[in-house]
């Protein structure tokens, strides 16, 4: 309500004005006509319901008189605030009640809210419990000893006010903490509740589940590793019942299932025998079986799925020691051991023919260019194996003088010396640096050819070297190593009895010696211990009670010794290993 005077705007439940005050004129309490004016007075809805016959049947709607009692009791509520506006402004021309503030009782059992329209100037106040204190008449006696402030603006949020003829000051609290607990139980039991019954369906989940998977583990096939025929295999268990048969479509054959089984015995190797491409260490392979019904068809049963190991070739190095040497030479024997029956390629070149079918030992020899690396790919695919692939490296270093021994050249001989042909370019310097005899180099100027006779100092292996130079080029060197070993004939006769306790303190004694002469001795006993197996190193006690004169041999004959078998021993002398004698064994008996 605008003030007359001052022109400041009052609540309507005023009668005066804050700023002046001037009296205030009350208009009309009156509801808006527009208020009154939204009534539904017309006839309410109603459900018409038609059976199956055809007979109608019209039901009111039971929400129109819910509305209509929502609507009168709104209009209740609005002549009750009216009247109340009214018989407070009586009381404050009276004298008899504060004239700034409005009060509305409040259900509650602890508190009430005095509440004006505006909602700025609503304050809470704690009341007693006392029926006489409840029934006590509003009075001016009421006074607010703080200030009238918005309640969001309090620090405290409390109003502070005297009883008529008392000084207690009431001061406002929170909610009932015993309403506040009896939330709390029930939230806690509501939550309880709930994960026990989830606790219930979990665990029940699970054991179902478990009676589930349990039973279709023991519908499910089994499989394990086995051998068959010495190869790899796998047995699988299909379930079924006695007398059923069970058809596999891989391996195109039935099996009848006995004692609630059937067994089916499958080779690794058929997966991957007949497959030419790349074949992987292993693969996944997938059996699809079927159960014969009494009718005569074949009914689908679950697939049976698993991994086999696929073995590679197995393919040996045996000369060179590695898979990468220097070489000098135009021709390298390069030897291999597979199994026999393997299939070999060298460079893309099909050797098989080559391996011997008993041993499957291979001799390839290689023509080595003067170009710095030469690389030899042997690839081999034995039986029921995956490819196996052998990379070898002979370096040979670039020569600005062509020199090449002729390809006849013998790698190894029994005799203590042979001819050796070379060529190089016509004009050049050829010389000899290893020990020879009876150099022809008469047709060098023309043709490049020259030979000479190649004398070995020692048994074992022989360095052959020969140089060809010319004014401006670099000097071309070729070495060529042959292993000289004399016939049985010639080289056992020879031979010192190193069982002899003499004969073995005279060699300790003079090891340097006997090993620069390459002296021959024998060696009876039981291999006692194997140090290496390439090359094949073993202790020997020669001494008669087995336990002394310990020898050790490295294996040069062609025979592989075992642990704990006896042998008679040929070797040459090749100096000491951790106080024994050691030997270059040639021939064994």
């Amino acid at each position: 309500m605008k003030c007359p005077q001052c022109g400041q705007w009052n609540r309507a439940s005023l009668p005066r004005c804050q700023r002046c005050g001037a009296p205030l004129t009350q208009e009309n309490d009156s509801l808006p006509e527009w208020k009154t004016a939204l009534r539904d007075d017309g006839a309410g809805k109603s459900y018409i319901h038609v059976d199956e016959e055809g007979e109608a049947v019209q039901t009111p709607d039971g929400r129109d008189a819910l509305a209509r009692e929502m609507a009168e009791l709104k209009q209740r509520k609005a002549e009750g605030t009216r009247h109340q506006r009214q018989l407070r402004r009586e009381s404050a021309e009276r004298g008899s009640a504060p004239s700034a503030m409005t009060i509305r009782t409040h259900s509650s059992v602890d508190t009430f809210w005095h509440v004006e329209d505006d909602p700025r100037s609503t304050v809470r106040v704690k009341r007693h419990g006392q029926k006489d204190e409840e029934d006590r008449p509003v009075s001016p006696a009421w006074q607010d000893t703080r200030g009238y402030d918005p309640l969001w603006e309090e620090q405290e949020m409390y109003g502070s006010w005297q009883l008529p003829q008392q000084s207690t000051q009431f001061t406002g609290r929170l909610p009932s903490r015993a309403r506040g607990l009896r939330h709390a139980v029930r939230f806690l039991s509501i939550v309880a509740v709930a994960c026990l019954v989830g606790l219930c369906g979990f665990f029940g989940y699970n054991y179902f589940k478990d009676r589930q998977d349990a039973a279709r583990e023991a519908r499910k096939a089994s499989v394990t590793a086995s051998i068959k025929d010495d190869l790899a295999a796998h047995t699988v268990l299909i379930p079924g019942e006695d007398g059923q048969q069970i058809y596999i479509r891989e391996l195109r054959a039935s099996y009848v299932v006995t004692g609630g089984f059937a067994t089916v015995d499958v080779p690794d190797y058929i997966w991957y025998d007949d497959m030419t491409d790349y074949v992987g260490e292993s693969m996944e392979v997938t059996l699809t079986p079927y159960v014969k019904t009494s009718g005569g068809q074949q009914k689908p049963m679950d697939l049976i799925t698993y991994e086999i190991s696929i073995p590679i070739s197995p393919i040996t190095l045996n000369s060179p020691d590695s898979v990468r040497t220097d070489v000098s030479t135009a021709m390298y024997s390069i030897q291999l051991t597979v199994r026999p029956g393997s299939t070999v390629t060298v460079n893309g070149e099909n050797v098989t023919d080559t391996v011997n079918a008993e041993t499957g030992s291979l001799i390839y020899n290689a023509t080595v260019q003067p170009k710095g690396d030469n690389d030899f790919v042997f690839k081999v695919r034995s039986q029921y194996c995956r490819e196996n692939t052998l990379t070898v490296t002979l370096y040979r270093e670039p020569q600005e003088i062509p020199l090449d021994l002729s390809a006849d050249t013998y790698s190894s001989t029994s005799k203590k010396a042979i001819e050796i042909r070379a060529t190089t370019v016509p004009g050049a310097t050829v010389e000899v640096l290893s020990p020879y005899t009876d150099l022809n180099i008469t047709d060098v100027d023309t043709t490049g050819a020259f030979s000479f006779m190649a004398v070995f100092d020692h048994i074992g292996y022989n360095t052959v070297t020969i140089t060809a130079s010319m004014p401006g080029k670099k000097t071309s060197v070729v070495d060529y190593t042959i292993y000289y070993l004399p016939n049985p004939d010639d080289y056992t006769p020879k031979a010192w009895p190193l069982y002899d306790e003499a004969v073995y303190a005279e060699l300790l004694a003079n090891n340097a010696v006997r090993t620069e002469k390459t002296q021959v001795y024998v060696v009876k006993g039981v291999i006692a211990d194997i140090i290496s197996e390439k090359p094949q190193m073993a202790v020997i006690y020669t001494g008669s009670d087995g336990k002394s004169l310990p020898v050790l041999l490295e294996n040069y004959t062609k025979t592989t010794w075992k642990l704990g078998e006896y042998y008679s021993i040929y070797g040459d002398a090749n100096g000491t290993y951790s106080s024994m004698p050691k030997l270059s064994a040639r021939y064994t008996y």
